[in-house]
Formats: structure tokens, sequence, C-alpha cells
């Protein structure tokens, strides 16, 4: 198959994505597919799962093309027995090929998954409790090493109340034969017809946003928004075929379940494993990405973190062999990019064939169904420092390397034809290359919005661009409507590179998780009676390889200095348990010694400049 013809159908000549009303991810999936078995190639294998459960060196099971299409349609026949189209399916379970047989099995099924994780996992618990009270799934899907887990997480819950749950695994291939395409029923007709959209339109899935347990936000990624961003990745990134790609990205995560549903919707090769085998483990990602024979492009998206690991831990032995050579694209994302991690990485791995130029410092957000920018130039990856005082400012400002300098890797330019700008987000104005705004986006990628949040959906996916620049606007083609969505992100464009700068949201992103900084906040407050109610900052810091999250709690009213030692033992132990990550420093403050806004509320980014002196 020539996968280059495959994608150009959805190009007009004048390069324009155009996608068929009746287009979904799941027809998409089978068309493709059914392509292929007419050309007698479904047999080789494309999905490879490496599980090091019992060995260190891992066993690798291979599934082929016919194997995954069978393993879909019998999770999607299954469904249909005890289901109905529309009902949402979450996922629990551990990286795995079952989990993408899921994800694609319920969208078959005409039913929206919630990629979710395995109950095993720590600190989690409340998260997972919001989202299952949020989404109200009809069925759980699952598999065999995960279904104790998962139907413990439900005990408590009356018996009418449980959702049904279902082992992907224990499914037999005989269920695939009586799978129909739940878009020639009735049932379908009816639902298109009351909803007034085409299936395009329709959800695929959920996408909860991480980090947040209290109040989760569901964020509802369509089959048009999907699909318009794979093709724009498919462009932008320049993929070379054949590829192989590399991924231990839990599949929970947006940027996992998106990249891993997309290679197999086009059948490339794909080799998985678990997050914690990697971290285990750092080696067992570099080994690879080593060239092997027939190899000639290999790609994998990572956090920035996992560069600084591969360093630490990857680097062959003495007498090891090692070709790297054959990766073309390395994207680094989900966390701020640094440039120690970067420059160390190039420093480690160039000696073995790494082309410096294949890492790509990208930037992406689930609102935006996955990517926004990467970069499309030759010259990269590009680290730039700034006058860290004007920066502060607002204006960028290139100095040399110092200690009054700030470095940012660039992220790229934005993907077509989705546009771009910064804007004052306060005027919500366009701002001009150099100064440092808010980033917006318009496209057809974008998300519908939040699951049943219609307030937070009018504020992030549904803003006017008030007043664009008369001369070079980023925004010109792009209508004069309300579609740009507000991404709480800061940024600044230089010499049409893309830098992120900080975030309006607060958001603390460590070791390539998102925290809530609200719901760590929340865990200090229950944490101990020493602390003042509501009056807690969390925030993070630049570190050396990754952000530091830093806590200042104001101590009670009636209480003294006498008893901060214990509180601040017990506010470190509840935070790590909940939250699974250990607070680089906490400080108990004197009452009313946190900054807050006019309106009484927690001011996060003065008290870290305060914090920073």
């Amino acid at each position: 198959m020539d996968l280059h013809a495959v994608i150009g159908q959805f190009f007009n000549e004048k390069g324009e994505i155009v996608l068929r009303p009746e287009i979904t991810l799941a027809g998409m999936c089978e068309v493709f597919y059914q392509t292929e078995k007419q050309a007698g190639t479904t047999g080789r294998n494309c999905l490879r799962f490496w599980d090091f459960s019992q060995s260190r060196e891992g066993e690798a099971k291979d599934y082929s093309r016919d194997q995954i299409n069978t393993r879909i349609k019998a999770v999607a026949a299954r469904l249909q027995q005890t289901g109905t189209i529309g009902d949402r399916v979450v996922i629990l379970a551990n990286n795995s090929p079952e989990y993408i047989f899921a994800m694609l099995g319920a969208m078959y099924a005409g039913m929206v998954p919630i990629p979710l994780y395995d109950p095993n996992e720590p600190g989690h618990a409340d998260h997972l409790k919001a989202v299952i009270g949020d989404s109200h799934p009809k069925a759980v899907l699952t598999n065999t090493s995960s279904a104790a887990a998962v139907r413990a997480f439900f005990a408590d819950l009356p018996g009418a109340e449980r959702p049904r749950v279902l082992a992907v695994d224990s499914l037999p291939d005989s269920l695939a034969e009586s799978f129909v395409n739940p878009m020639t029923t009735d049932q379908a007709r009816q639902m298109l017809a009351m909803s007034q959209k085409a299936p395009i339109d329709l959800p695929a899935f959920l996408q909860y946003t991480s980090g947040s347990t209290r109040v989760p936000a569901g964020v509802m990624l369509t089959n048009r928004s999907i699909l318009t961003n794979v093709l724009q990745i498919f462009t932008a990134a320049r993929l070379k075929t054949p590829l192989r790609l590399v991924s231990w990205l839990p599949l929970h995560h947006d940027m996992g379940i998106i990249l891993a549903t997309f290679v197999t919707i086009l059948g490339l090769d794909m080799e998985l494993m678990a997050p914690r085998d990697f971290i285990q483990q750092p080696s067992r990602w570099i080994k690879q990405l080593n060239r092997r024979e027939n190899d000639t492009n290999v790609y994998t998206v990572v956090p920035n973190f996992a560069l600084e690991l591969a360093v630490r831990y990857a680097k062959p032995a003495e007498g090891e062999t090692l070709d790297l050579s054959a990766v073309d694209g390395l994207i680094v994302g989900s966390e701020p990019v640094t440039e120690k991690a970067v420059e160390a990485f190039k420093e480690a791995f160039t000696p073995y064939g790494l082309v410096e130029s294949v890492i790509r410092p990208s930037y992406g957000l689930a609102e935006a169904s996955l990517l926004v920018t990467t970069p499309q130039t030759p010259n990269r990856p590009i680290i730039t420092h700034f006058d860290r005082e004007k920066l502060a400012e607002g204006v960028a400002v290139v100095v040399d390397k110092s200690d009054a300098s700030v470095a940012f890797a660039s992220c790229g330019q934005v993907v077509r034809p989705q546009q771009l700008v910064i804007v004052d987000p306060e005027t919500k104005s366009e701002l001009a290359d150099g100064t440092v705004g808010e980033l917006w986006c318009h496209g057809d990628n974008m998300a519908a919005g939040y699951l049943d949040r219609p307030e937070e959906t009018m504020e992030t996916f549904r803003n006017t661009l008030v007043t664009r620049l008369p001369e070079n606007s980023r925004a010109e083609g792009a209508p004069e409507d309300d579609r740009w969505m507000a991404t709480g992100d800061l940024a600044v464009i230089v010499d049409n590179e893309v830098y992120i700068t900080g975030r309006l949201k607060d958001l603390i992103i460590i070791a390539g998780r998102n925290h809530y900084p609200q719901d760590i906040e929340f865990t200090v407050d229950t944490a101990t009676e020493h602390v003042r109610p509501a009056a807690v900052a969390a925030f993070a810091i630049e570190g050396d390889d990754v952000e530091k999250l830093i806590i200042l709690a104001e101590r009670d009213l009636d209480k003294t200095e006498d008893g901060d030692a214990a509180a601040i033992e017990a506010i470190r132990a509840a935070v790590t348990d909940a939250h699974g990550v250990v607070p680089s420093d906490i400080r108990i403050v004197a009452p009313d010694e946190i900054a807050r806004s006019s309106s009484g509320k927690i001011a996060r980014r003065v008290n870290k400049k305060k914090y920073l002196g």
C-alpha cells in the first residue's frame, strides 16, 4: 500500500484537507485494512509488544494485520451484545495490545471510549473515581492482568450500578464474525437525525485531563478533529515510509493513545512496551531504536525526562554496539524541553549515529487533538537564550548564555492548515512577534469542548480575536468567528520559531505528568491541622532536568512554630501518596504571608516570584 497516495486522497489541489462527512476513525481503519487485504499483505506482523514481567530481556509478542483486525472486531461485537451505539466505555488496563484493541473495538461498535489506566497504579484512586462519576460508563474494558483490580475498584458499588467488566483477551476470535457496522443500523440513522450531525462530527473518544482529582474535565475529541490532526502531523513532520514507531508512552495519555491508534489504523509497524519497563531500564527504549535489517525510518515520541534518564542509564557498555542512524524523528513533548537534557542527549548518542536534527521539541495539548507545533525546517533543535528580566516584562530579547539569561527550546512552527496567534489575554488582541502572550489556535483539529461543561467550553474554545495586526498578521485567512481555542499557555514567536514560556493555567508538569496546583493544595489542606485552611500555594520552579514542586502553607492562627517540622513531614507524605510526586521544598509561613489577588485567590505566580527572590 502506497501510504503517501492514501494520505494524499484527503487533500485537494490547494493542499487543503477535505474529509467526507460520512468518514470515521473506525471506518478509515476498516477501509485501509480491506484495501491491504485485497493486495494480500495483511498476514504481515505490524505490532510487537514487549513483556518484561518474566524476563529482563523481555518477551516479544507479535500481531499480524489480520490478527489485529480480528481482535478489534471481537471487542466490538461483544460490546454490541451488551450495549448500544453512543454508550461510553472506559478502558482500565496497563499498556498492552489489548488496550489498543479495546480503543478501536469501542469505536468500531459506535461507542465512545475513555482511555484511563490500571487501578493498580498508585495515587490515582480519587481521580479515577471522579472520572467514572463524571462520564457514567456503561462498560469497562480491561485485560486479565488488570481484571482483579478493576473488579475490586467497583466492589463497593451496588450490583445494579456497576458497569459490565469485559476482559478483552478472554474474548474468542469467533466473536468477530458477528460484528455489524453500527453506521448501517436504523439506530444510527435515528441518532444522526436527532443530533443533526454527520458521522465525522460525532465524538470519537473522551480524553480526561490528567491531574485534576476533584473536577476532571472530559475533552470531547471528534472524528473530524483527530483525523484532521493526524493528517496535519503526517505532512508537517514529513514522515517517511516505511516506518517503525517505538513507544512506551502511557496509552491513557492523549499523546500515547492517539499515536498508537494512528499507526494501527494505517497499519504501520509499532513496538510497544509499558512506561514502568522504560523507567526500570531506560536502555530498553534505546535498544529498540537500534537499526535493524530493512529499517529505514524509525520514530519515537517521549517527554523531556526520558532524555535525561537515557543519558544516565542507557549508554552502551564497553564493547556493545548501537546504531541510531535509522532514527528520523525523536519528538520531545508533554513537558517543557530543557537545554541540559537536549545537549546531554546529543553528546551521549551522536557518536552512535544519531543525527542531531532528528530531535524535534514539539508542543500540543488534548484540546487541539494532539499536535500544535513541531520543527519544520532543517535547523533543529534550536535552543535560544533570552534576557530573563525582559522576558518577565513580556518582551523576548535574544542574548548570549549567562546567569541573567533563560533558555527555551523552539517548538517549531504551527502544523498547517491549523492557525496560531499570540494574543493579549486581557484585550484578546493579536500581539506582534517578540511579545509574550497567550497562544491561541484555530482549525478543524480543535476538540468539540468539555463534556457537560458549557461555561468552561465557552471560555476555552469559543474565543473571538478582537483585533488583528494590520500587517503580518498570523491570523490571515482565518474566518471572523468565535472558534479560537485559548490554550492557557504563554508563548512568544521569534524568527518564526515558537517558544513556550509559561502557563496561564499554572499547570504543574513534573516527569511528564500534569498536576493541577489546586488539587495539590487541597491535599495539603487536609494533611494536617497545623495548616490554615485555604492558605496554601503550590507551584513549580525550573530544575536541572525536571521541574520541582514547591509548597508554601500558612500556619494556622492558633498554632506555633514548634509544630512546623511534623506538619512538613505529614504534607510530604500526603502529597507523595496522592499525586506520585515528592515536593522539592515545603515551607510553613506565618498567617497572611502568602500573596493573594484582590479577590482573595491565591496568587501563585506572585508567590513563585517572591520565592525565587
